[in-house]
């Protein structure tokens, strides 16, 4: 049976040296209690030490709370993450080469939980192939003191994968909702259960531990089994959280019924965007959109799309789905991502990658943070600032379609609009198409190769890639080809013959009438 104890003694149970798993996705899920105790133990005693961590997607606020409490010299000594950039204190070790760094897919090391729990020599998929992550090119390896090849290419049938070696897990932490007396782990109020039960089942057939922090404890037999995603034959020990603001929901809010599907609210009252670039760009980029289509929307620049298309009245254009789990609904935002307001379904987030991994998205609209001549996207490295992939690589390999959505520079970008034309009036100091990207972390020779429909939407130009390179499909009315768009490349895309100004209702205030430009144009392609 599982043992109960503190949040302080699990130093005391974690070995030196140990390889330590943690659940979470920004804030929902994080074993907070646990995690902050482990870093208030490592500061008084100095143990544990020399700990690898591994975790699959981002944990953190960008400050203190998270994985930013594995922040320490000498508390780790490796670190295997999918997202880096919401744990700073993690970053600067990695930065200043205090640890071994590797950033992976965050599909990728959700699969590897299962897979080390089947006792399988690691986890065989193309995700990562022509990217960052392929040992071709750096094997995800993130500065000069990591030399350990975890990634190798490997050939099967004729056809190129990569092989991400398997490892022991000796412990995992998790956080779930209640706990019965034979340890069982509910999961209702959780906003995703993530892959607690294969990280589970990783640490126990690694002959490792399991550590879980709950809310409170209830009697044996009492937990709907329906809610049980953790059976107790898999939990060693639990801590029953004392501090209310260490097991919120998320990193955001204390508990949001709508994120558990307890309630459903209504979604009339969200506020329509202002006017202004991300607007056009979320504009242009719903009319992409196909009836029904399956749908993933990355956090930043692309969650206006959900905003349009909710004002818009073209909801039911799109099933949106998160990595983390939820289908339907709305995904939230900020450091609420990962949560979904009234989903339909929440499933474990390694089964999300299996849909994703097998092409079961229709589009996919992701960030735009720098774009190459080949079609490359950066978003994980610049400089110094490692931010890590996440789920980026698995989602924008295998869509059907993939919509990148992001401003044409960055830094100071102002722009003013009237008549229906786009005015710059003071334009970003950094350029966002360049040479060549810094880091690959979507591959435009594998989509070409693939066969792959990729966009590139900014406020003032819209690119497609095709087997010649990228060409530039559309521009904004008001716009000066040559001075807005061409003198700002680093590179000279091919200009179509017969380039179009972006639709003028997209620069208009009022709506654009998307639900029957869609109609019109789907009636059209039918014809």
């Amino acid at each position: 049976m599982a043992k109960f104890i503190t949040a302080n003694e699990v130093e005391k149970i974690i070995k030196d040296n140990a390889t330590v798993a943690v659940g979470g996705f920004i804030g929902t899920g994080h074993p907070e209690e646990i995690t902050s105790g482990i870093e208030e133990d490592y500061i008084k005693s100095g143990r544990p030490k020399n700990l690898t961590l591994v975790y699959a997607a981002g944990q953190g606020d960008s400050k203190d709370r998270g994985l930013n409490h594995f922040g320490h010299e000498g508390l780790v000594k490796k670190v295997i993450g999918g997202h880096w950039g919401l744990a700073p204190k993690l970053q600067k070790l990695a930065i200043e080469n205090k640890i071994e760094a590797y950033n992976l897919p965050q599909g990728v090391i959700s699969h590897l939980y299962r897979d080390i729990a089947a006792n399988k020599p690691g986890t065989i998929t193309k995700v990562g192939l022509k990217t960052f992550v392929d040992p071709r090119i750096s094997g995800g390896k993130l500065n000069d003191i990591t030399k350990e090849e975890i990634v190798s290419l490997t050939n099967i049938f004729g056809e190129d994968y990569l092989l991400y070696k398997a490892f022991p897990i000796d412990v995992t932490i998790l956080r779930g909702t209640y706990a019965d007396e034979d340890g069982n782990i509910s999961f209702e109020k959780e906003a995703a259960q993530l892959d607690a039960l294969a990280m589970a089942q990783a640490a126990k057939n690694s002959n490792g531990i399991v550590i879980v922090q709950v809310e409170n404890m209830v009697k044996k037999e009492t937990l709907d089994p329906h809610y049980v995603k953790l059976p107790g034959i898999l939990v060693d020990y639990i801590v029953i959280t004392k501090d209310k603001r260490n097991h919120m929901q998320t990193f955001a809010e204390e508990y949001n019924p709508s994120f558990a599907g307890k309630i459903r609210v209504t979604l009339n009252s969200i506020k329509p965007m202002d006017l202004n670039e991300r607007k056009i760009i979320s504009r242009r980029a719903a009319m992409e959109l196909k009836p029904n289509s399956i749908t993933n929307l990355g956090i930043g620049m692309p969650e206006g799309i959900a905003s349009v298309s909710n004002e818009e009245m073209v909801g039911d254009y799109m099933k949106l789905t998160i990595e983390s789990g939820p289908i339907g609904g709305v995904p939230a935002s900020g450091l609420n991502f990962g949560a979904s307001i009234n989903p339909d379904a929440i499933i474990d987030q390694n089964s999300m990658f299996d849909f994703y991994d097998g092409g079961g998205l229709d589009i996919a609209f992701l960030g735009l943070a720098q774009c190459d001549k080949y079609g490359n996207i950066n978003v994980s490295k610049f400089g110094p600032k490692i931010a890590g992939c996440g789920g980026f690589i698995n989602i924008t390999q295998n869509a059907k379609k993939v919509v990148y959505c992001g401003t044409f520079t960055a830094g100071g970008l102002k722009i003013d609009i009237s008549d229906s034309k786009l005015n710059i009036l003071n334009e970003g100091n950094c350029k966002k198409f360049v040479s060549e990207v810094e880091h690959i972390t979507f591959s435009g020779e594998y989509a070409r190769d693939i066969g792959q429909t990729v966009l590139y939407i900014t406020e003032r130009a819209v690119f497609e890639l095709t087997s010649e390179g990228i060409k530039l499909i559309e521009i904004a009315p008001g716009i000066d080809l040559e001075k807005d768009v061409l003198d700002l490349m680093d590179f000279k895309p091919i200009v179509d013959e017969n380039l179009k100004l972006m639709d003028s209702s997209i620069f208009n205030d009022s709506l654009m009438g998307l639900e029957q430009k869609l109609k019109e144009k789907y009636q059209n392609k039918e014809k």
